[in-house]
């Protein structure tokens, strides 16, 4: 499943350029034309990072990355601005308001994938940490029962993107054809094999394979 980037600006031919190079490079895009239309969007989409505008009608970007950091399950979804205003103040503001990245106009549409592809492959590591330190807390408090259940609380604690890497090895894709189907580096999808490796105590990638089929993570 394609990753999901919001484009939020409010001038139409921004907007268009944006959404259909990122659609050609292999994402899913959803757009906006101001911060409060954007704002619901977030809500009902969860996307996997923010590409927005400053000025914008009824809601401005900074406005934005502030509302939607004030919610908890939004705190590490990745923003990008995208504004012509260049003072040092400016970009000050943009990153007090919760930004993890400010690029000014006129940019290169090449040089935005490239730093969408930065973040996101960032963000993922982050969700992936974090899902394993949840599972070793879980494995802590709960290795008195039995193997099967310590098994079951495991699978629960894998992200997303490790189930989608988990996918593609048991069809027996390399760590570079993964990377290319899920957009991430060889050196990303190598990380999540370890993690994988770890919640599933498996020592390598085929004890790992038969492991996923006969507990049925995979379809």
């Amino acid at each position: 499943m394609p990753l999901t980037i919001l484009v939020v600006d409010d001038d139409l031919g921004t907007r268009l350029s944006i959404s259909d190079y990122l659609e050609l490079s292999g994402y899913s895009v959803i757009a906006a034309e101001n911060g409060q239309q954007a704002l619901t969007i977030v809500e009902q989409h969860n996307p996997d990072l923010i590409v927005t505008d400053i000025v914008m009608p009824q809601m401005n970007g900074y406005e934005l990355v502030r509302r939607v950091r004030q919610q908890q399950i939004f705190r590490l979804l990745p923003v990008i601005l995208l504004t012509a205003r260049i003072k040092t103040q400016e970009r000050i503001l943009g990153y007090q308001s919760g930004c993890d990245l400010y690029l000014p106009k006129p940019f290169e549409l090449e040089e935005l994938a490239a730093a969408i592809r930065n973040l996101l492959e960032r963000s993922q590591i982050i969700q992936s940490e974090c899902g394993l330190s949840q599972a070793d807390n879980i494995k802590s408090e709960k290795s008195h029962k039995p193997i099967t259940s310590a098994i079951s609380l495991a699978f629960e604690s894998l992200t997303i993107r490790e189930q989608e890497v988990l996918r593609l090895l048991t069809e027996g894709l390399s760590n570079i054809e993964i990377g290319e189907k899920l957009h991430l580096s060889s050196r990303t999808v190598e990380k999540y094999v370890s993690s994988l490796l770890r919640k599933t105590e498996t020592s390598n990638r085929a004890q790992l394979v038969r492991f996923a089929i006969k507990h049925g993570l995979v379809d």
